[in-house]
């Protein structure tokens, strides 16, 4: 292949009720992307990213949802995006409807020497 890679997330293995990991598919070296596919009720488990540093950005592609981030409630439709740094506690509440999200996850500082090391096991749908 030449200097890219390409997947369709529906040819990735479907994880913890719906996730779509792109990382190894895609090779990346610096960056996790993943698809959420939200059935009606789903929420992912609250958690932070402190110990591995990783920065994430949600971005609601499809429906209405829920994002929580430390104390605050955001509410996000079709085209939000949130920023979230790594200590915050973050957690997805999905509501009636489906929902669709791409979750995109960095080193906060890419300076590290750990970018083999990605955290996913908090998204128990």
């Amino acid at each position: 292949m030449g200097n890219y890679m390409h997947t369709n997330y529906d040819a990735v293995e479907t994880v913890l009720g719906g996730m779509h990991h792109l990382r190894e598919p895609l090779e990346c070296r610096n960056v996790g992307v993943t698809i959420v596919r939200c059935e009606p009720g789903w929420c992912s488990e609250p958690h932070d990213h402190r110990e591995d540093g990783h920065e994430e950005v949600y971005v609601l592609i499809k429906g209405e949802a829920t994002v929580v981030v430390g104390d605050e409630t955001v509410e996000v439709e079709a085209g939000d995006a949130v920023w979230i740094p790594p200590e915050s506690t973050r957690q997805i509440i999905n509501g009636d409807g489906e929902s669709m999200f791409v979750l995109v996850s960095a080193s906060a500082s890419l300076e590290t020497d750990d970018s083999s090391r990605w955290v996913t096991d908090a998204f128990l749908g």
